[in-house]
This record gives C-alpha cells, structure tokens and sequence, in this order.
C-alpha cells in the first residue's frame, strides 16, 4: 500500500461501528446505568441475608463471614456458567434479571417465614444465597457481552467495573443508612426485589435482539417481567402482614408492636396474660416475671452503696430498672444511658410498657441519654454513688465489647468512694463459663465483687455481681415499702450458690479477645 492510500483494517465481528458512535454511546450509557442499578441490589440482597441469619442466630460476625464468602463464590460460579451461553443473551439477560427479582425480592420475609415454619431454616439460607449469588453473578458477564456491540473493550471493561463498583457503594451506603432504618429488611428486600425487575421490564425495550426468535421470545419475557413487578408489588404492600405471621410464630403471641432502629429489631409481643419485649429477635423480659430480674439487680447495689443520690445506668431502656431505683427515697438524680432511642421513646409511650415501668422515664429526677454507653462513660466526668448495667446479653462483639475490661476501667473511675456496681450477668446455671467472665473481668479492674443469682421463670436462674472499689458485704436493707419478690429472706438467699453453678477458670473479657462472646455463643448452642 502507498503512504496515499487509506489503511482499512476488517473490524471483529461484533465491533462498533464508527458511523453510529453517538447513538451506540447513548445506547451504551443507558444500559451501564442498568449495571449501576443491578449492582446495588445485588449488594443489598447480600446484606439482608446476613442481616437476616444474624437475627435468628445471632453471632453477627459469622453469620455476616460466612453468607459473604458464600454469596462471592456463587457469584464467581455465575460468571463461570456465563461462558455456556452462545445465543440469545439479552432474552436470557430479561430472565436472570427477572429471576434475581423473584429470589431476591423474596428472600427476607421467605427466610423469616422458614425459621418460623420450618426446621431446615440454614439449608434454606444457604440454598437462598447461592442462588441469588449465582443469578447476580450471570448479570455483568452477560451485559458486558451485549455491550461490546457498541464499546471498545479497554472502555466496556473500565466502565463496566466503575459503575459495578459504584452500585456496591450505593447499595452498602444506602442499606445501613436509610433502607434498614426506614423499611426494615423485608421491604428492603421486597424494594430491591422491584428494581430488579424493572430492570428486566425495561431491558425488553432497550436490548436489542440478535434474530427474529430473540425479537418474538421479548414479547413473552415483557408480560413475564409484569407479572413480576405485580406479585413483588403486592407483597410490598403486604411486607408488614408478611413480618407479623413471621414474628407471631416465632414469638408464640400476637405482635401488639414491630419496628426496626438503626440498631436493632424491636417487637412487642403478646405473652400469656400479660407481654414480653424482644430485641432482635431474643427475649428481653415478660411482664409477668420481669420483677425478679430487675429487683435482684438494683436492690443489692442501691443496698450496698454508701449513697445514693446519684445513679447511672447503662442499657435498660425499658426504664424497669429505674422504677426500681426511684424506690429509694434519697435518690435525686438518674442518668440512663441507652444507644437506641426507638426502645427508649417506646418506654415513654407505650401504654403497656408506661404502666410496666410506672413511667420511670418521663419521672423529673430521670435524665435520658441516647448514646454508646461505652463512649459515653469515657468522656463523662461526673461520679455516680450506684451504677447499674444492664446490658443485653454478650451475643455478638459490638455488645461484648460492653462487658469488657475497657468499660469496666472506665465505669470504675466514674464510681463515687463508697459506691457500688450492680451488672447482669447471664445465666450461671446455663452460661456458667460466660457468668464467671464476668466476675472475673470485673475482679480483673481491681473491683471487689460478690456475685448472686435469681429464679426468673422466663430465663431459669439468672445471674448478677454486685461490685465496688471497696470489699463488699451481703445486703441486707431494701427500699421502704414491700417489693413484688425481694423480702430479707429472699435477699439473704439470692448470695447462696449451690455447687453446680460454682467458679469456673476463665479468660477475662478484652476487646483483644472478647472470650465472653466465644463463652457465651458456645455455651448457648447447647441449649438451641
């Protein structure tokens, strides 16, 4: 050829065409937001499901280990199975997109169903994230291949990815800060589950088929595509019916009250004649019985104590604690300190738990903090003459972290001289490794402790460790007036502990190790 001549070079079949670069880049641009859209659910399916068999299973850390990791191999299973698709990619992309929808959309109320219904509850999880993980998996291969009709593939391939790994930031963003807190996981999923197939609806216009059969297969995948959007619509509108039979099974009581924090699912559930409160999806306390619990663990410290004018307590935002405390007639101040203020404004508001608690949290000598206790005790300088932490039990690592000797180092240096230190403790009779960490983490801060336990006929005998920078004595005084359970003689037999409750040699509890949750997730299992 003459340097005159133009190079013509025969193009791979498939190749864009320079004449139509424009349009296909529109084309193109408009199907990589799809990629964004697809990501993002695909992100949040993901998280729900570990969201999900964290709830009701608890140990956030494995569960949300394990469903990932099962989650991103199925993924990589899809991409592999891609390469066997040879014909009719975008009637297949509809499908898998519909199929995703389905799946997806379904797989929170379809997973808290199964563990209400079914005793297979991890095999349907499992066989739940790998199908969706293997249809999410199938999506970007397959789209990227319908785009390289119309993009170079250095472009395809770095576009493809930006906008992939943008939707997993939305998607991530998104789930924690707005999804799960405004719509709980059932409508978030349900929601996701929407978009995915209004993705498959409108790809039936913006995919372009590769044959006649392809052009005739999208007029059937356009009405699948409806029915979709129908069923997933209507189970949107049913998400909290769906929730409430969920619940109602696995509570064993009509739902009086449901509603998911920023930090945790919060139900109200009948209970005999009366009610009980469950955090994620573990019992709180039941009304007909909570008297046990929270006298045994504020009578003894408010006892103990040299004064006490003023009290701390750490968790309780059920306010049944502080009717105890206001029992005293010296007290003049108290402080709760309770992350999640749904829990606390339900105290205040609802009328079972407002008649419960003797509207302890809307009491003028009250003060109602909304904080990380841990953060909060740090930065506080005030001395308190009683604390008393009543935490939910060590499940998970952000909760043991509130039984551990960092806390601890910093509750001690909030104790007033002659102050005493009340802690829940879990159960020493079905937990007794977990109950005696406890012990030993506070003994491990330089605290004298004295530890106890009570007869709650909801949780069995239930333990608690009465503490201060002083040795501390057996109680003996009780607020004027008569208690519900506490007497001088069931006080005197709360500090007996038969033998098979007895010390154990445990690891205290550090952040670095937090051996109470291996304790407690241990010592649990044996009793699911």
């Amino acid at each position: 050829m003459t340097d005159g001549d133009e190079s013509i070079e025969p193009k791979p079949r498939g190749w864009p065409d320079p004449g139509r670069a424009a349009p296909a880049r529109t084309h193109a641009t408009l199907l990589l937001s799809m990629v964004l859209v697809i990501a993002t659910a695909g992100l949040v399916y993901e998280l729900v499901m570990a969201a999900v068999a964290s709830y009701v299973l608890g140990d956030s850390v494995t569960q949300f280990s394990t469903v990932i990791g099962v989650y991103l191999s199925a993924m990589g299973l899809g991409a592999w199975l891609s390469r066997f698709a040879e014909r009719r990619l975008s009637l297949l992309f509809v499908d898998i997109e519909l199929g995703t929808a389905l799946i997806g959309g379904l797989c929170a109320p379809g997973l808290l169903l199964a563990f209400s219904y079914t005793n297979a509850f991890r095999l349907i999880l499992y066989a739940t994230v790998v199908a969706v993980g293997v249809l999410v998996g199938l999506e970007l291969p397959l789209l990227m291949r319908i785009l390289r009709r119309e993009l170079e593939f250095k472009e395809l391939i770095a576009r493809a990815l930006t906008f992939d790994y943008a939707g997993a930031l939305v998607g991530s963003l998104a789930f924690s800060l707005f999804l799960v807190p405004r719509l709980g996981l059932v409508h978030t999923s349900l929601a996701c589950g929407l978009l995915n197939a209004a993705v498959g609806l409108l790809s039936t216009w913006v995919l372009v088929p590769e044959s006649e059969e392809e052009r005739r297969g999208m007029a059937g995948a356009r009405l699948r595509a409806v029915f979709v959007l129908v069923l997933l619509g209507l189970a949107l509108l049913q998400g909290k019916h769906l929730t409430s039979l969920a619940e109602a099974q696995s509570f064993g009581g009509r739902v009086l009250h449901a509603e998911s924090s920023p930090y945790q699912r919060i139900v109200l559930s009948e209970r005999g004649n009366g009610f009980a409160l469950h955090l994620n999806g573990n019992l709180q306390f039941t009304s007909r019985d909570e008297h046990r619990y929270h006298e045994a663990l504020v009578h003894p410290a408010m006892a103990a104590a040299a004064s006490r004018r003023r009290v701390l307590v750490g968790g309780g935002g059920d306010g049944l604690a502080v009717r105890e405390i206001l029992r005293w007639p010296d007290v003049e101040r108290v402080v709760l300190v309770d992350l999640d203020r749904a829990v606390t404004d339900l105290a205040r508001t609802r009328p079972e738990l407002v008649a419960q608690n003797q509207g302890s949290l809307s009491d003028p000598k009250v003060q109602v903090i909304n904080a990380d206790a841990m953060i909060w005790v740090a930065e506080s300088r005030e001395s308190f003459d009683v604390i008393v932490l009543d935490f939910p039990d060590p499940s998970n690592y952000s909760v043991g972290k509130l039984y551990s000797t960092e806390l601890y180092q910093r509750v001690r240096a909030r104790l007033a001289p002659g102050g005493a230190l009340g802690v829940q403790s879990t159960s020493p009779l079905l937990a007794r490794q977990s109950f005696w960490c406890v012990v030993g983490t506070l003994r491990a801060v330089g605290l004298s402790v004295l530890p106890y336990r009570v007869y709650v006929p909801s949780f069995a005998d239930w333990g608690f460790v009465l503490a201060g920078l002083d040795p501390v004595e057996r109680p003996t005084r009780l607020p004027p007036g008569p208690l519900a359970y506490l007497d001088a003689h069931t006080l005197a037999q709360l500090f007996e502990l038969p033998s098979d409750v007895g010390e154990l040699p445990v690891e205290p509890n550090r952040l670095n190790n937090q051996a109470l949750v291996s304790y407690y997730l241990r010592e649990w299992s044996r009793w699911e």
